[in-house]
């Protein structure tokens, strides 16, 4: 089988993007680890799936694979990129549109090279919960943005152990039975933080996460009183930028901007 698709990236969280609205297009999950293998394949942190929404609760829908294979509900990033490319195939209109993840219906806006998507409702806060680690306790507050996210504030993120202490966390049993994406998040100044993730599913930090992101603003919020929009800088460079509305204990209308790249397109065998 051979499969066209479009590299894109969203803020150095990168994905393979291909035209399913056909069906023709059958992956495994071997497959899919093998296109997203660094060095055995065109490399991604993900791989997504334009298809048509069955459901009709949205415009289009998508399948959306980790890069080790295991399907994920939501991916921020990948999220604006898909959109992207749904616009761009239907020749630039520049009119919102909806898509259908497994986390649920996502509206997605543009302006010029940035996209808005909004979330779906966060669920399942958390905080400052004490988490017995090999380093000692560890205080850590959770927010569920489509997938789960934990969060950790650290003094410096380029001094945090990103992929040892992120990885015993995102498998802790505290987190059990399907772990948790870790994020060390850097207040940076009033309504600014940084934000390094690992990501579960890749199992190693990415340059970006948006559903990361996203927790760690509104932990960060609801912790340090900040106010929407957050702006966020991630691993990759590029700021992002969160915003939603506090309702009580609950956090509505989050949406999330960010920049959604070409990267190259091409041909492979599957």
């Amino acid at each position: 089988m051979l499969l066209e698709f479009t590299k894109m990236t969203g803020a150095g969280n990168d994905f393979i993007v291909a035209d399913n609205r056909s069906g023709a297009v059958q992956l495994s999950r071997e497959h899919v680890a093998r296109l997203c293998h660094r060095q055995f394949g065109i490399g991604a942190d993900g791989l997504m799936l334009w298809v048509p929404c069955v459901s009709g609760k949205a415009d289009w829908a998508w399948q959306f694979w980790n890069s080790d294979g295991s399907d994920a509900e939501m991916c921020g990033n990948g999220a604006r990129c898909f959109a992207r490319y749904i616009q761009r195939a239907l020749g630039g209109d520049p009119r919102p549109l909806t898509f259908e993840t497994a986390a649920g219906v996502i509206r997605a806006e543009f302006e010029g090279d940035r996209v808005t998507v909004g979330l779906t409702a966060p669920r399942g806060l958390r905080l400052r919960e004490p988490v017995v680690t090999a380093a000692g306790p560890v205080e850590v507050s959770s927010l569920n943005t489509g997938v789960p996210h934990a969060v950790v504030f650290v003094e410096d993120a380029d001094q945090a152990m990103v992929q040892e202490r992120g990885r015993e966390l995102r498998f802790h049993p505290h987190f059990s039975p399907r772990g948790t994406n870790v994020n060390f998040v850097q207040l940076k100044g009033p309504g600014h933080i940084r934000v390094r993730t690992y990501e579960r599913g890749v199992e190693g930090e990415t340059l970006a996460c948006g559903t990361g992101v996203s927790a760690s603003a509104m932990v960060a919020a609801r912790l340090h009183g900040f106010a929407s929009p957050i702006r966020v800088q991630v691993q990759g460079g590029d700021e992002l930028r969160v915003g939603f509305t506090e309702n009580g204990d609950e956090f509505t209308d989050v949406k999330l901007n960010g920049p959604a790249a070409f990267v190259f397109e091409g041909r492979v065998e599957v």
